[in-house]
């Protein structure tokens, strides 16, 4: 099944919050270490999609969904943009994300494909990101390029209460 990428626009967003929404709770009651611990209710979940609404508004953060053709979204990543003067050339994925129905069918790599050429298309040549060590995530983005820069021992706490390490990468675009 072929999926269609698109970015949202603050407009856009509306259309796609509640599957937004549920591909965030679903992640991280699966376990993702992406600034929540399970479980997470979806107020919680919703408040923070409106915070990267406003980031949209803003112009400080692009937002790609993915989804079957004629469906909801199942997958989604980040892009945030420095926005200060010595930074206009940077910026950080975030929250790469795939609904636990949609998994195994390389849409993780498509949207972190795309983001990358949404950073090109920006002018963005330095990019970061960071996962818990030791993460599936790390096989994808390795294998996209990207160089691990380093470890930061105990830096996020798991809903089991252990305090994971988060590996910190790098990838210059051309």
């Amino acid at each position: 099944m072929g999926f269609v990428i698109e970015q949202l626009t603050p407009a856009t967003f509306v259309d796609h919050e509640d599957d937004l929404i549920d591909i965030l709770v679903d992640c991280v009651h699966d376990g993702a270490s992406v600034g929540f611990l399970a479980p997470l209710g979806r107020d919680e979940a919703r408040a923070d999609w409106h915070g990267v609404r406003a980031a949209l508004a803003d112009g400080s953060r692009i937002l790609l969904v993915a989804r079957p053709a004629g469906q909801g979204a199942v997958g989604t990543v980040q892009l945030d943009l420095a926005m200060r003067a010595n930074g206009l050339h940077r910026a950080e994925v975030m929250r790469l994300l795939v609904h636990t129905k949609a998994r195994r069918r390389g849409l993780g790599r498509r949207l972190m494909q795309e983001i990358e050429a949404c950073a090109r298309a920006r002018r963005r040549t330095t990019l970061i990101l960071d996962t818990r060590d030791g993460d599936a995530s790390e096989i994808l983005y390795r294998s996209l390029g990207w160089i691990l820069t380093g470890v930061v021992p105990k830096f996020a706490k798991s809903s089991n209460g252990a305090l994971d390490g988060s590996a910190f990468y790098y990838k210059l675009l051309s």
